[in-house]
């Protein structure tokens, strides 16, 4: 299977059109009619076109608004539907349903610099064609000029460190847990601990944000002194990022409440939030955007349907999220450890002149995920966050934090984990607790 084309480059000279600057999407598509019939359904519903031909839809305005098929790569067809078709049904359809890579190409002139018709373009009604009984959309590549139009990363890895004070490897962190009940006096409880640990990173989880029992403002007002009081021990601040999920602008005063107090760092739950709020958040945003995908899963895990996460990243980054999550290593949930490494490399992978994401990982993480994650990417460009795997370390926050320091560095230098442990206490007790339980 060809790649779409060389992706961090700006669209390559020989896929261009002659006559419109255009941007690309790649699908999986499933179909009771042949791919090639497919592919030009789809193509004529996401650009001018309806189920029949109509006046207004002259050969001029074809060539300048329809979107072309670029490609169509058959793949094996299958006897039974993924997802039911009514339209096909109807039609009386018993035979096989073809599948297809399908490479679309769309004028830039449909959509202009706005996110919500770039979504409507790529990822709209298509789904929901008569003729197509799966798709998934797997990739989207723009010209560097057409990504310029939008916002992108404000901070990115980079602008992040310099305002954590971490560089030269992971950023060390955790989430507040338990993830809801915690009061404002006992969620600044366990920042002092975890700061007296010399945590990098802590962020709400996405469960908390403006609670009656805990509001907003409250917990930020008795956060932030104990993230300035470490500052002044550290020399850098533990970066916290607070929840500001909300309405527009409830998200805009959270935010304000944050920059006024001190603060480094917003978290926000993309899919509920939406791609324009969070555009909207970006350009106003002084600090970096934490971006947490919960609800994911719904989108990407039947594999014939929804989106790949190297499309999802791309949209997001074009919205100007700094940090994404990618899930974790050998986690609790669902995701094959070479899906979560192939997410994490798609952040990080030059796209049309945008800033990567910093990929966060967690969800059961602890020490003894870091040589592995380590060995896939070959870089510290990224968070690496353990709830239980810091706070339950049976030595304390403090010798947690350490115990995933101590594997990092091991990692990088090629030493094993073994000999590592060998070495190090509270990393030989990281595995003794946690070996057999994450």
């Amino acid at each position: 299977m060809s790649e779409l084309f060389a992706i961090g480059e700006s669209v390559p000279q020989q896929k261009r059109s002659a006559t419109r600057p255009e941007f690309f999407a790649r699908y999986l598509v499933e179909s009771w009619v042949p791919s090639a019939k497919a592919a030009t359904v789809i193509a004529g519903e996401q650009s001018s076109g309806t189920f029949m031909q109509l006046p207004g839809e002259t050969a001029e305005l074809q060539e300048r608004f329809r979107a072309r098929v670029c490609s169509v790569e058959d793949l094996e067809p299958v006897s039974e539907p993924t997802l039911r078709s009514a339209h096909a049904e109807r039609r009386g359809h018993t035979g096989k349903y073809y599948r297809a890579i399908v490479e679309l190409a769309f004028p830039i002139a449909n959509v202009g610099p706005n996110l919500p018709t770039l979504l409507a373009t790529v990822a709209g009604n298509l789904f929901e064609l008569g003729e197509v009984t799966g798709l998934k959309l797997l990739d989207i590549d723009v010209p560097a000029e057409f990504a310029a139009a939008f916002p992108g990363p404000k901070f990115s890895i980079d602008g992040t460190r310099e305002l954590a004070g971490v560089f030269g490897r992971p950023m060390i962190g955790t989430i507040i847990k338990p993830s809801v009940g915690l009061t404002v006096d006992q969620t600044a409880a366990l920042v002092d601990d975890l700061c007296a640990g010399d945590i990098d990173f802590i962020k709400d989880d996405e469960l908390l944000a403006n609670p009656p029992y805990a509001p907003f403002k409250e917990r930020v007002e008795a956060v932030m002194p104990v993230l300035l009081k470490h500052a002044d021990r550290l020399g850098r601040m533990p970066m916290y990022a607070f929840n500001i999920s909300g309405g527009i602008d409830e998200m805009r005063r959270n935010h304000d409440i944050v920059v006024e107090a001190g603060g480094t760092c917003v978290m926000v739950s993309l899919n509920w939030t939406g791609m324009a709020a969070i555009q909207h958040l970006r350009e106003y945003s002084e600090l970096p955007i934490h971006g947490h995908r919960n609800g994911w899963g719904a989108l990407t895990r039947h594999p014939s349907l929804g989106f790949d996460f190297r499309a999802f990243q791309k949209l997001w980054r074009l919205a100007g999220v700094d940090h994404v999550h990618v899930n974790g290593l050998k986690s609790k949930f669902w995701e094959p450890d070479d899906s979560v490494i192939a997410s994490a490399r798609a952040c990080l992978t030059p796209f049309a002149g945008v800033a990567p994401a910093m990929p966060v990982f967690s969800s059961g993480q602890w020490a003894g995920v870091a040589p592995e994650l380590y060995g896939y990417l070959k870089t510290t460009d990224l968070m690496h966050l353990a709830g239980g795997g810091v706070i339950g370390h049976p030595d304390g926050i403090a010798a947690g934090v350490t115990s995933m320091r101590q594997a990092w560095e091991a990692a990088v230098a090629g030493v094993s984990l073994e000999k590592a442990s060998a070495k190090h206490v509270e990393l030989r007790n990281a595995i003794a607790e946690f070996g057999s339980k994450l």
